[in-house]
């Protein structure tokens, strides 16, 4: 290895062994930052050889809390982008965030099917499926991707397209990391000449008419557009607000007349609505990007009838934040990866703050009432990249997905060489 290697016990090792959310814990057997692809084959084979097991986190998003024995493998040094805009691909290393890719792309007019924040790293997000702001126009993240640079499971470096190893290529596309380790991919860009969004914020009164508005303009959106309800609650704030967050590929006229439900609801505090340039797409949510103890859950919905509504409009408390995202559109369209068709128009994300064990108690309580509440409406799976500690990766395919899932991890990696967050034979 020419990369850094960290053990228990060695300076730093903490901080290089924490996930992205502070509230996880990661029991790990050392930390392996890469030099390069050589050092990737090199630690695979070592791994291989010693029966131990390695877990790639390039920033930490998305990690479980059941690594104890476990390698974990940083990328941050991949971290090389080539950017083709009269082809509109991009080649990306394995350390690169979303928001360096936006910035290289947005001049040409190009966009990557980036999530909310900028932060998260592009290759977990592509492995997990990663749901777009513009994923209602072009699908899964994962959809875009065209090849993969891997090291297999034996330690092998190799290239993989839906031509040369359809099955693998498959898994790769939304089926989590848990069959290769990936140094590199390339992903199609997208025309994006113009985006319209930003943030529309009420009191917390506002809440059912924002809500009968969210559900109308949602009803008959154009694939273009995608829009967020939130509910949130600010730390040491008695009060929670509500408030729309939207993305529109298109001008700001058509944008601001899709949208003008929400403008007969008085007492709106803030719109920070403009036309925006790809690489400020990850200011819209406004979500940190540095480390903190938030823990996410979410659920898909299969609608919003009156009686979802009204369970959503409770109080999120102990909870930072509740968001619905709507999804539809090229989501609800075949494809071909292991993320597959997602029918359920709308994600519910639930978000909470872990600064006690008691806390977390409660987060988890609030969001079991959520399930309690909307089993109606529950489609009892949930995207891959949102899946916590106590879930498995079970929620986020389809039963026919999973099997096939399974079936190529023990084909590929028998001896458990390469595992996911969530492992899908867990």
């Amino acid at each position: 290895m020419r990369g850094q290697v960290a053990l228990p016990g060695d300076p730093g090792f903490e901080t290089a062994s924490r996930a992205w959310s502070t509230a996880v814990t990661q029991q790990v057997r050392a930390v392996v930052e890469l030099a390069d692809a050589d050092d990737a084959a090199a630690l695979v084979r070592y791994a291989r050889r010693e029966g131990l097991t390695l877990s790639v986190q390039p920033s930490g998003h998305g990690a479980s809390d059941d690594l104890e024995g476990v390698i974990l493998v940083r990328t941050s040094k991949l971290d090389a982008v080539r950017l083709d805009p009269v082809a509109r691909t991009a080649r990306v290393g394995a350390g690169v965030q979303w928001g360096r890719v936006l910035a290289e792309a947005g001049p040409h007019g190009l966009t990557g099917l980036a999530g909310s924040s900028a932060v998260v790293n592009v290759t977990g997000f592509c492995l997990g499926g990663g749901l777009s702001w513009f994923g209602r126009k072009h699908g899964w993240a994962a959809d875009s991707v065209t090849a993969f640079d891997i090291v297999d499971a034996d330690g092998q470096p190799g290239r993989i397209t839906a031509a040369s190893d359809p099955d693998l290529f498959w898994a790769l596309r939304g089926g989590g990391g848990d069959f290769a380790l990936v140094t590199a991919v390339e992903i199609d860009l997208h025309p994006a000449p113009a985006v319209f969004g930003g943030q529309m914020i009420w009191p917390g009164t506002a809440a059912p008419a924002v809500m009968t508005a969210f559900r109308d303009v949602t009803a008959d959106a154009p694939d273009e557009l995608t829009v967020w309800l939130q509910q949130f609650q600010p730390p040491g704030s008695p009060d929670a607000l509500t408030s729309v967050l939207i993305a529109y590929l298109g001008e700001e006229a058509r944008g601001r007349a899709l949208l003008s439900r929400f403008d007969s609801i008085p007492g709106r505090l803030q719109d920070t609505r403009r036309m925006r340039a790809i690489a400020d797409l990850g200011e819209i949510a406004t979500e940190p990007t540095d480390p903190s103890p938030e823990i996410f859950a979410s659920e898909l919905l299969t609608g919003i009838d009156d009686h979802a509504a009204e369970a959503l409009l409770q109080p999120i408390t102990p909870l930072l934040a509740m968001e619905i995202r709507h999804l539809g559109g090229a989501f609800t369209r075949p494809s071909d990866s292991a993320a597959g068709q997602l029918t359920a128009p709308y994600c519910l994300v639930e978000v909470g703050l872990v600064t006690t064990p008691e806390s977390r108690a409660a987060i988890e309580t609030r969001r079991q009432q959520y399930r309690d509440a909307l089993r109606p409406v529950l489609a009892d799976r949930s995207p891959f990249t949102f899946l916590t500690p106590g879930d498995t990766a079970a929620r986020a395919f389809t039963p026919a997905a999973l099997t096939r899932l399974r079936a190529i991890k023990r084909n590929r990696d028998p001896h458990t060489v390469i595992r996911a967050n969530y492992p899908v034979l867990a």
